[in-house]
């Protein structure tokens, strides 16, 4: 991995240049990735936990942005709900997260790498079980 802080994205460089952070690219993919139905919710770290819990929403939750010299790698680390279709669900968070970078962004992405580290369990279901 190169030491690229912001990744320049502009062409024509007489109006000026243009840099996107990778914060920016963390958090279009995070929105992008709990718009899936199916998606319970990405997994942070401590740090972003407790900054949740202070009603502060941390959009780049679980989601890994690496610059590299060929090109943009992300890891998405996601809850799914109980029942779903795993295959289904990370091939539509990867369609997705590509869709909206491109349309903001306008960037080609070389991969994105779909973790599932948990599965939801409905709670209602569970309690209708128990009587």
């Amino acid at each position: 991995m190169s030491d690229h802080t912001v990744l320049n994205v502009s062409e024509d460089v007489n109006l000026g240049k243009v840099e996107i952070a990778p914060v920016v690219i963390e958090v279009i993919a995070g929105i992008a990735t709990n718009e899936v139905a199916g998606v319970s919710s990405t997994r942070g770290n401590f740090a972003s936990g407790v900054v949740e819990r202070f009603g502060k929403k941390a959009h780049g939750k679980g989601i890994k942005v690496e610059l590299a010299d060929t090109g943009v790698a992300i890891d998405v680390f996601v809850v799914l709900d109980y029942g779903v279709s795993i295959p289904a669900i990370a091939e539509k968070v990867q369609e997705n997260i590509r869709q909206a970078l491109k349309n903001m962004t306008a960037l080609e992405i070389q991969e994105i790498n779909v973790h599932v580290v948990a599965m939801k369990m409905d709670a209602k279901d569970e309690i209708d079980e128990e009587v």
